[in-house]
């Protein structure tokens, strides 16, 4: 295979002064990079570790309005999740599809009229395009009330999507560099010092090396270390604060053959996911655990794999149990703290702070993953007067990079999300007819009209190199090496792709040694999901 260049490896020659330093390569980082270079910025992204390493491949997988936090008048964030949600399951239908939620009505938890009400709220409170409306079920009569314990009879179902969480961060990294912006992973910023008209900050990239940066705007959107990151590094202090809330999740062997997911509630008000997941397996989450100390440290805990197994036995006729687990993860969730004495009901909106006293300042606070565009939009809005930028949102009616299905489909590309990327998934199977039905799925799903780059435009097996594991070939390792910032076994493994779950150790091994021939001299794995297997 060609040895092409690793866009990782290197600060590009022309980033020494640039409009705007965003440092955080999670889905509000990625998502900003990419509406600021859209509008002609010249934009500079740094994330410490890879993209989406933490937070941002930690999540439950879901694009949703968040029904729950109806109960907490939260009228105006669900509004605000519920209209993205349309417009991310019409930009990215590779990476995002609809699915329908199963909700067991349990007499012993909220009642039903409450549950109505809910699901009314939910599905009117913004105009719904694509997706159906909730309706109640006798799950006696109902596929959905099979694999559940009999004394469940009624429930209701409502409509979500699904979301592959890392892959969003990377395609709109992506998209961002191919509008101009520089992207480096493993590179911390370690130092800025405000000026009057720009930043001076110091960068340190993968190899140890240090590189001084100007610009005119900082964004600070590290996540779980924002406020650390505004006070060690900035040396500034912000007027918001941050609850730092673990969230655990556990992957167990396929519970349920249909593809709707479940909703949980459970004695201590919580409400827990059970979702179809890699198809062969469920993943049940997440737990709320308030956590102190270093972000990047936390790991799930023995007391919340009980909980989860407890919670889905409660639910499910097969039993499930701690040895059932293969594999597990957690991430931090930056909430913004609104001095809620529950965790599970501190606010899932965001809040930007801007500071102009000197070079402008951004931080971002708060945010959940359906609302990172918009979140993005908010904080250019607030940007582009500082940075003298006339240029109008865009990213409203933008596909997200391989979304752009009209390109390939033409006419056929003008239905439903979900059923022009199924019209693009039989193309594709034809045209790739020669490679395993499974990997062309998996690749169609992942990359969108993406597929044929990264597979190197091959037209044989000749042509996509070795078979480094079962459905992963060299062409598609080259690929995320030179486009997509991969430079870790883990960072293909468990974030680009979820292949770590579908193979096994040696094979898991061969993709690592195979990486680290390809970007030899690049740092060790970088902290990620991979360490958790179970």
């Amino acid at each position: 295979m060609p040895h092409l260049p690793d866009p990782s490896a290197a600060f590009r020659d022309d980033c020494d002064d640039c409009d705007l330093l965003v440092v955080g390569g999670g889905v509000n980082g990625a998502g900003i990079a990419r509406d600021a270079a859209g509008r002609g910025l010249r934009v500079v992204l740094c994330e410490k570790d890879d993209l989406a390493s933490h937070t941002s491949s930690a999540a439950t997988k879901l694009i949703h309005g968040g029904l729950r936090y109806l109960e907490h008048y939260e009228f105006s964030l669900v509004r605000k999740a519920l209209a993205e949600r349309e417009v991310l399951l019409r930009n990215a239908p590779h990476i995002i599809r609809p699915l329908r939620f199963v909700m067991p009505r349990d007499p012993s938890m909220r009642p039903g009229w409450m549950i109505r009400i809910g699901l009314f709220l939910y599905d009117h409170l913004s105009r719904r395009e694509v997706l159906p409306g909730s309706t109640a079920i006798r799950l006696d009569r109902h596929p959905a009330g099979e694999p559940l314990q009999p004394r469940f009879e009624q429930g209701f179902v409502y409509s979500d999507g699904w979301v592959d969480d890392a892959r969003l961060v990377v395609l709109n990294a992506r998209d961002a560099a191919d509008r101009g912006a520089t992207v480096l992973t493993g590179t911390f910023c370690e130092h800025a010092r405000r000026g009057a008209t720009h930043w001076q900050a110091t960068l340190r990239g993968p190899d140890g090396q240090r590189r001084e940066l100007r610009a005119r705007a900082l964004v600070n959107a590290a996540g779980p270390w924002a406020a650390s990151f505004l006070q060690q590094q900035a040396g500034q202090v912000g007027r918001r604060g941050l609850r730092l809330i673990k969230g655990s999740h556990i992957v167990v062997p396929r519970l349920f053959d249909h593809p709707m997911a479940y909703i949980f509630q459970n004695t201590d008000q919580r409400i827990v996911f059970a979702i179809p997941y890699e198809q062969d397996f469920t993943l049940i989450g997440t737990t709320d655990v308030e956590v102190h100390g270093d972000p990047g440290a936390v790991r799930i805990d023995d007391a919340e794999i009980q909980y989860l197994c407890k919670l889905s036995n409660r639910y499910f006729r097969r039993v499930i149990g701690p040895q059932d687990v293969v594999w597990r993860f957690s991430g931090v969730r930056p909430l913004l703290d609104d001095e809620s004495g529950d965790p599970s009901a501190v606010t899932r909106d965001y809040a930007l702070e801007f500071d102009t006293k000197g070079a402008a300042l951004l931080t971002v606070w708060g945010g959940k993953l359906t609302t990172y565009r918009k979140l993005a939009e908010d904080a250019l809005g607030t940007l582009a007067p500082a940075l003298d930028c006339r240029a109008p949102a865009w990213t409203y009616r933008a596909p997200l990079t391989g979304g752009d299905l009209a390109a390939r489909l033409g006419a056929a590309a003008a239905r439903r999300p979900d059923e022009a990327f199924s019209a693009f998934e039989r193309e594709v199977l034809a045209q790739y007819a020669w490679l395993p039905e499974p990997m062309v799925r998996r690749m169609a799903r992942a990359y969108g009209t993406q597929i044929d780059a990264a597979l190197g435009r091959a037209h044989d097996l000749a042509g996509v190199g070795e078979a480094v594991a079962p459905g992963l070939y060299e062409a598609e390792l080259e690929h995320l090496v030179s486009r997509e910032w991969a430079r870790t076994g883990d960072d293909v493994l468990w974030r680009r792709t979820k292949l770590g779950l579908h193979l096994d150790a040696a094979q898991r091994d061969r993709v690592a040694a195979w990486m680290a021939r390809r970007t030899a001299g690049a740092t060790a794995d970088a902290t990620g999901g991979g360490r958790d297997a179970a």
